[in-house]
């Protein structure tokens, strides 16, 4: 898709009461007309979407009716017994038609085919027959003496409130196919894209956004993808422009007091109106890099939204998105949420390669009373252990032990505890505080600079500053140049500066993730542009399993429903698609080759890894019929929202029911627990089940209970 990047045509989207066809009814040859609709606010039902029009009777009864969740399509009166007097705009009521359940009949792209012959009336949903009607005992010889008949089919409103658009409506000999038309010009849509949402906080379906006056407002960045209806982007010259609404009303959100608008677009560092700064689209997405001056406190404690729109193209509703509803907050403001409690800890210096580990209370992570998963920012720093002092969003910074004096204190160097971070904590001052010594940066600034690299530093800068798009170009680039030692060198070079040592995994795989991902689209594509899904699961799942080093155990089909859900695909899968679903899954496939994830994956009994599961799903499973199930029950998961490369992607969350008897989410760091230099040193690490099993909050392994 994407080959036509010319602007959209004026023609290309009519509305309902605008629409008009005519065409001749040959009895001997019948014909079909298809057409793809959008219906919104439609209160009032039945409606009525198409009509005939006799100009011979003055009549026009309905066509096309929608009642609520069923479409339903009648018979040409033309073909029926009893013909219809002048000026009659209703069927008789015993009059068969076809009708079809549609889910969501509003606000969607909905494609529409009538077959019409003398023998029978078909109705087409999206391709597939979804009904169909004999009319032998209704049909009339006498009503079309000349073998055919002119008559009008026009798209009105039913009444005031139904409103909606006709898209590439034909009418067609019945020799032609239906289905191939529905997949010849599918509709467009803009939305947004929310795996690529960095530094904003998600809670119960709200965004937490930082913002208010200029010395507090923090940046927080998204991209809006243009696609069609079969989710493939979509290549056009076109801008779009984001707005802040209120949630309630969804009108403009006014000034502040010092006049100045209340979304700001940030472009090299300096501050516009985002009316003002419409994003292109390139290739099919738009980038935004927005702030909120306007905090919600100020306008009495509504919520706002953002509306992202094509510029010049105002009314065309499929051409928005909103976001969900925000509350913008001060700096200082404490979360309503959640109570959080800093914690000291025991550790050695991060330089040197060993971290603490454990989900118990000598965490030096913030503690949840209820922890709701969030898409974490790509630039979000990890607690930098051995400062002595961190900082969050909403909370005063209080002091950390040193970590250089308590590394005796770390059983046989590194332990049997798993370090843990909540998955929604605040952004971290990751700064070295005034009483720490800069010799410790010093010299690990010498130690990667003495390997040498060709990455210039301003890539660097950008690859730490940029959010997950960014950062996947810049990998996607640097991957086919550079050798594999020069990746080490930058990686660990962004894990220095970023100040977060889980970027270095990620751009270490990127070079096999690219390769082995193109060799894995070349063979399931075969040269085409989509593949029929059913057919691409084989490749994915052999893959899959030679990547994760696992010869006993495939993917279900309930894993395979999950991954086309992160593809983003139904029927058929594109390219970007299957890069989607590849970025989420190999880095997963990556952590379960692991020896001590490897063994937990391949167990059956118990199954300490049921599969690819959802966060919804997870809490389901630990919900019994009279409530939670007893406080130490956990689950692991992986995590959908972290895809390739976030520096979380591929690991461990476990779900767990804490002694408050509320659900918590706890992503699980692995990298430093099973690290290379754990191994050099032959220190004899206990297997990941046992470490769970040891942790205080956890103490029985759940069972997934999956919805039919």
């Amino acid at each position: 898709m994407g080959e036509n990047n010319q602007i959209i045509g004026e023609n290309d989207y009519i509305l309902l009461k605008d629409f008009k066809v005519e065409t001749e009814v040959d009895e001997e040859k019948g014909f079909i007309l298809c057409f793809w609709v959008y219906i919104f606010n439609s209160n009032a039902f039945p409606s009525t979407i198409l009509k005939q029009v006799y100009a011979e009777t003055n009549s026009s009864p309905p066509l096309l009716v929608l009642n609520e969740k069923t479409l339903m399509i009648f018979p040409l009166t033309c073909l029926l017994n009893e013909a219809l007097g002048p000026g009659n705009t209703d069927l008789p009521s015993e009059v068969p038609k076809v009708s079809a359940e549609i889910e969501h009949p509003q606000n969607s792209w909905i494609h529409v085919g009538y077959e019409v012959s003398s023998d029978f009336v078909r109705l087409y949903i999206n391709g597939e027959i979804a009904g169909e009607l004999h009319l032998s005992s209704l049909s009339n010889d006498n009503s079309m003496p000349n073998g055919s008949r002119k008559r009008t089919l026009i798209g009105i409103t039913g009444d005031s409130n139904l409103q909606g658009f006709i898209h590439d409506a034909k009418v067609l000999p019945s020799t032609l196919s239906i289905k191939e038309q529905y997949v010849k010009d599918p509709p467009l849509r803009l939305a947004i894209d929310e795996s690529s949402i960095s530094d904003i906080e998600e809670d119960n379906g709200f965004w937490n956004i930082v913002g208010g006056k200029a010395s507090c407002r923090r940046i927080f960045s998204l991209d809006v993808v243009l696609l069609n209806t079969f989710g493939q982007p979509v290549n056009k010259e076109l801008e779009v422009v984001a707005s802040l609404l209120y949630a309630h009303n969804r009108l403009p959100v006014e000034k502040t007091n010092d006049e100045e608008p209340p979304l700001l677009a940030s472009c090299d560092g300096i501050e516009f109106a985002s009316c003002d700064r419409p994003c292109k689209l390139s290739k099919g997405r738009a980038s935004f890099k927005l702030k909120i001056s306007k905090l919600s406190s100020k306008c009495d404690n509504r919520q706002f939204c953002i509306k992202f729109g094509v510029s010049k193209l105002e009314g065309y509703c499929f051409l928005e998105d909103f976001s969900p509803s925000i509350r913008c907050i001060s700096r200082n403001r404490t979360p309503r949420t959640s109570t959080i409690i800093w914690k000291k800890v025991s550790a050695v210096h991060p330089v040197n390669g060993s971290q603490p580990f454990g989900l118990d209370d000598s965490s030096c992570e913030p503690k949840h009373n209820t922890v709701h998963e969030a898409k974490l920012s790509p630039t979000s720093k990890r607690v930098r252990l051995g400062e002595a002092k961190i900082s969050a969003v909403d909370q005063h910074s209080e002091e950390c032990n040193s970590l250089a004096s308590k590394q005796n204190q770390v059983e046989n160097g590194f332990g049997s505890r798993l370090e843990a971070r909540p998955e929604n904590f605040e952004e971290m001052n990751t700064s070295l505080s005034d009483s720490e010594s800069t010799g410790a940066r010093d010299s690990a600034l010498k130690s990667v600079s003495s390997r040498g690299h060709s990455v210039p530093d301003v890539t660097i800068f950008r690859y730490c500053l940029g959010g997950l798009t960014d950062r996947s170009l810049l990998l996607k680039e640097i991957a086919t140049t550079v050798s594999d030692e020069e990746i080490s060198g930058f990686a660990e070079q962004v894990s220095l500066y970023s100040g977060c040592s889980h970027h270095r995994h990620q751009i270490k795989m990127a070079k096999r993730l690219i390769d082995e991902g193109t060799v894995a689209w070349n063979l399931i594509s075969q040269n085409k542009l989509q593949v029929q899904w059913e057919s691409a699961v084989f490749e994915i799942e052999e893959q899959f399993m030679k990547i994760a080093s696992c010869s006993s155990r495939s993917l279900t089909q309930q894993d395979f429903e999950l991954l086309r859900k992160i593809a983003g695909c139904q029927e058929y899968m594109a390219q970007e698609n299957f890069e989607k679903m590849w970025c989420w899954l190999y880095p997963v496939a990556y952590t379960l080759s692991s020896d001590w994830v490897n063994a937990m994956w391949n167990s059956t009994s118990p199954k300490w890894i049921e599969g690819f599961i959802t966060k919804e799903e997870a809490e389901l499973s630990l919900q019994g019929s009279r409530g939670l199930q007893e406080p130490g029950t956990f689950i692991l998961r992986f995590p959908t929202s972290r895809s390739w490369p976030h520096p979380d992607a591929g690991s461990l969350v476990v779900t767990y029911v804490g002694t408050d008897y509320s659900l918590h989410h706890k992503l699980l760091s692995l990298d430093n627990v099973y690290s290379s230099g754990v191994r050099e040193k032959n220190v004899k690490v206990k297997p990941l089940q046992d470490m769970l099993l040891e942790e205080s909050e956890l103490s029985r392994l759940g069972r997934i209970m999956r919805r039919h």
